[in-house]
């Protein structure tokens, strides 16, 4: 049978594992091999998050995994692969945080030392966290490219083995394995949303999936502010540039190993924004009660954003991890509460006399609105001598009532505004 253009879609091509670098029989062996040190996390069906995105969507846990990362499945199945003598002389692994937690905690319960390189600004919960599990750790490169640029050079130096984060076909097939307990679990599912950063997570089980059912349709999400794949894939240019909620995605040099099994074996690719993220992560919090980092929201926020695409159709999603600083998960709850109109800064022109402040804190009392914090600013505001500026940050219950609070200032004649939006 001839082969279709190497540039169709997935569904119009014949599934060829044989070959790309990682068959369905090496994840199967992945999965044997790491049975019993790793969890199966559950794959439930939310009820919730199914009602308000349109179909039904199905969450794999690995944020509840021990290191809460999926990213260990493919450390053991790698560091279980290593030698006698690779074992003694030890491994080094360049990540931002979650393939650094997987290689230091499975590399200590094996009795391997481990070095671990970490790009400059990695949240701190995952260096301490992987520091716990007792690796060296080396903070090194502005980026994960400039850190792996370090690992190589320094493990080259000290004779040690490279782990690397996704570009290893035996990375690649222990990452598959969670496609294959997705697919026990619930048999009926039609598609796949899942994070790319390097590629090895949705290389992994793509495969896995498209052996067990060919017609599945796999997704791919992107933070929009690193779309590498997406480029490689889409033959596209889009700039990679600046601080994204999906570190553990952000990812500027795709893997070789993964760019050619994506291009065969998955049929599209989504970018999603920064808001799209954080209100992802809210929702998981909100309603699942269940902590996930940027890039395990990824695919939720994919949802979210183009419900029509996945209407009716049975979805599974993975959260892929659950390491975020707390003080990051505050700021996004806080934040998601402004986008709903829940917490707001209201900026008020009052007359500078004793009663003013009294008169709006009674007037939002009486409309309903519970005061967080006040501030009067005198000086700098560009307001007449006589005149103050006092800002206001209340708590609603959503826009509606925001706005029913904004018209009683007004009737009531104070000249009240939301900050920017004078």
């Amino acid at each position: 049978m001839p082969k279709a253009p190497k540039n169709a879609p997935p569904d119009q091509r014949a599934f060829e594992p044989a070959s790309l670098a990682v068959a369905p029989g090496d994840i199967t062996a992945a999965a044997a091999a790491i049975r019993d040190s790793v969890i199966v996390t559950q794959c439930d069906r939310s009820r919730t998050l199914s009602d308000i995105c349109g179909c039904e969507l199905w969450l794999k846990f690995e944020n509840l995994q021990f290191t809460s990362t999926f990213k260990e499945r493919g450390a053991l199945n790698r560091l279980m692969a290593l030698s006698p003598e690779e074992r003694r002389r030890g491994v080094i692994a360049m990540s931002a945080g979650n393939h650094a937690q997987g290689v230091a905690y499975h590399a200590s319960r094996l009795g391997i030392p481990a070095t671990i390189v970490m790009p400059i600004g990695t949240p701190m919960v995952k260096i301490e966290n992987t520091r716990r599990h007792g690796a060296e750790i080396i903070i090194s490169g502005a980026t994960l490219e400039a850190a792996a640029d370090f690992a190589r050079e320094h493990g080259r130096a000290k004779d040690l083995t490279m782990i690397h984060p996704y570009d290893d076909p035996l990375i690649i097939a222990g990452q598959g394995t969670i496609a294959l307990e997705m697919l026990k679990a619930v048999p009926q599912l039609d598609t796949l949303v899942i994070p790319i950063g390097g590629g090895g997570l949705i290389s992994g089980m793509a495969i896995a999936a498209k052996s067990i059912k060919p017609e599945l349709q796999v997704v791919g999400v992107q933070a929009q502010l690193y779309p590498s794949m997406y480029n490689a894939i889409k033959d596209q240019h889009l700039p990679m540039r600046g601080d994204t909620l999906a570190e553990g995605i952000a990812v500027k040099v795709p893997g070789r190993i993964t760019t050619e099994i994506i291009r065969h074996v998955v049929d599209d690719i989504m970018l999603v924004t920064e808001d799209q993220i954080e209100r992802a992560v809210a929702m998981l919090i909100a309603i699942e009660k269940t902590v996930v980092e940027g890039a395990g929201a990824a695919g939720l926020a994919a949802v979210l954003a183009a419900p029509e695409r996945f209407a009716g159709r049975k979805v599974g999603l993975v959260l892929t991890g659950g390491n975020i600083d707390t003080r990051l998960i505050a700021s996004v709850l806080t934040r998601e509460l402004a986008r709903e109109g829940r917490l707001t800064q209201i900026a008020i022109d009052i007359v500078d006399r004793p009663g003013q402040l009294a008169a709006v804190s009674a007037l939002l009392a009486d409309a309903g609105a519970n005061i967080i914090e006040v501030s009067h600013q005198r000086t700098f505001s560009d307001l007449p001598a006589k005149g103050t500026l006092l800002e206001v940050v209340i708590e609603t219950r959503d826009r509606a009532h925001l706005e029913e609070v904004m018209k009683r200032l007004g009737e009531a004649g104070f000249v009240a505004w939301l900050p920017g939006r004078r």
